[in-house]
């Protein structure tokens, strides 16, 4: 009985929050609800340019046939089919398949307040906010995400909410909460007095041996996680005094893997500095995340190994603005101040070096729905702009194992389709501008506004 209530009671944030989310998304739309006629099955657009991003080319006049929530077919030239609702997209226009986030943090964001927050607000709160990050970024063209870290498993809730078309939001793949151990990036309880610190576990994420590992990522699996998060080195935002040094042991990376793909989970892995990102890669993980003080031999291995490489420069450039404009405790910001300088030019390496590169921004570090803000700092690095947009489709799909579904505008995938006003291979900052945005046969900006789809939801409607 005792069990039971507690069980009750610790449902009852998340209660509570479904509850106000239905609530405040109801508010969102000005004009109430009113009925309309069901869609037509079909939808034809009408793009003046299409980038192939399987092919890395651009293409003239084409029409993407939807059929429901996929696509049925990709025809040259104008096309109409019988019945069909057709979109015409402005002439200067470029259609290409939705983003992809593979590195956000949907259930927060930094400001000067952070650390204190975390004392005043409850995970209801996080929650509730998380809602209005995910509308941010599905209208800014980010059709699917990987939200890799939170500290309640809010993001599990929130993507079950996209799922289930109570709120609009992107694709969410969550890795819940993060992986880490005692005193390391991912301890929730880091920087706090010792009567506060209590002793984290792996129920909480926290690991100090193998055998911690494997509970951990069973936990996880059990919680209903997509994927699966570590923190094999030190961070930038965290209290500690040192963003690179390693913090999880080769044998303990490899039970993570171990179980990880026992139970049908990819591992990305935080790491800033080389001997962290060394003992990822050789403990198989699938990504890298960061990857600051990556070095030659890194580089190396990752190319041996096919590990995945998602760099978040707009990250470290953001950190190293606000830490010179005092946000961030002084250890804190001088870490922001060493890694700020270095991860573009890391990824411009990496990519010269031929490491595989997914795109991912870190998305809560800076605010949410500037994500493409990192297109530009990838050009910047020298990735050409082909490249990065494929980074964010094709490659992020196939990161995700699921580049059947999504990652190009191709027959039978999802018809996730966004569009920008001008020619992103001309100009990489138009990627900042979408102005179209479907995702699953569902248009939720058109002509650079919110259609109802994007204000509405099915709670309390």
């Amino acid at each position: 009985m005792h069990t039971m209530m507690r069980l009750r009671l610790s449902r009852l944030p998340l209660a509570l929050a479904v509850a106000a989310l239905a609530i405040t998304t109801a508010q969102a739309a000005d004009a109430p609800a009113v009925a309309t006629a069901p869609a037509p099955r079909l939808t034809v657009i009408h793009c003046a340019h299409l980038i192939d991003t399987v092919a890395g080319k651009m293409l003239g006049a084409t029409s993407i046939v939807v059929d429901g929530q996929r696509i049925r077919e990709v025809v040259s030239g104008n096309v109409t089919r019988d019945g069909a609702r057709v979109i015409d997209m402005p002439a200067g226009d470029t259609c290409m398949p939705g983003l992809i986030d593979s590195h956000t943090h949907l259930t927060m964001q930094f400001g000067k307040d952070t650390y204190a927050e975390k004392f005043h607000l409850n995970p209801a709160d996080y929650a509730i906010q998380s809602t209005v990050y995910a509308r941010r970024t599905l209208l800014a063209g980010f059709t699917t995400v990987r939200n890799v870290g939170d500290d309640h498993n809010e993001s599990i809730a929130l993507r079950n909410a996209v799922n289930a078309g109570e709120i609009p939001g992107p694709r969410i793949f969550s890795a819940g909460q993060f992986i880490g151990t005692t005193g390391g990036h991912a301890d929730p309880t880091d920087g706090y007095r010792w009567d506060l610190q209590g002793d984290p576990g792996p129920k909480d994420g926290i690991i100090n041996s193998p055998a911690e590992a494997w509970k951990a990522v069973r936990q996880h699996y059990k919680d209903g996680a997509d994927l699966i998060k570590i923190m094999p080195s030190g961070g930038v935002l965290d209290e500690s005094s040192s963003s690179e040094n390693p913090q999880m042991t080769l044998a303990e990376i490899q039970a993570v893997v171990a179980a990880a793909h026992d139970y049908g989970f990819t591992v990305a892995a935080h790491a800033h500095g080389a001997e962290a990102i060394r003992r990822a890669v050789l403990g198989g993980v699938d990504s890298i995340e960061h990857g600051t003080f990556m070095d030659d031999r890194d580089m190396h291995l990752m190319k041996q190994h096919g590990t995945w490489f998602v760099p978040t420069i707009i990250a470290g450039e953001f950190t190293m603005e606000k830490a010179k404009q005092g946000w961030y405790p002084p250890q804190v910001a001088r870490k922001a101040l060493e890694v700020g300088p270095k991860i573009m030019a890391t990824a411009g390496k990496a990519y010269k070096a031929g490491v595989k590169i997914a795109f991912g921004t870190d998305a809560g570090v800076y605010p949410h729905g500037e994500n493409a803000q990192e297109f530009v700092y990838m050009v910047q690095a020298g990735i050409p702009p082909m490249y990065a947009i494929q980074a964010a489709t094709m490659h992020a799909a196939e990161l995700l194992k699921h580049e059947k579904d999504f990652g190009s505008v191709s027959t039978g995938k999802y018809a996730d389709v966004v569009a920008v006003p001008g020619n992103p291979l001309q100009d990489i900052a138009v990627m900042k501008q979408v102005d179209f945005v479907m995702k699953a046969g569902t248009v939720y900006k058109r002509d650079g506004k919110a259609t109802p789809a994007a204000l509405q939801s099915s709670l309390g409607m």
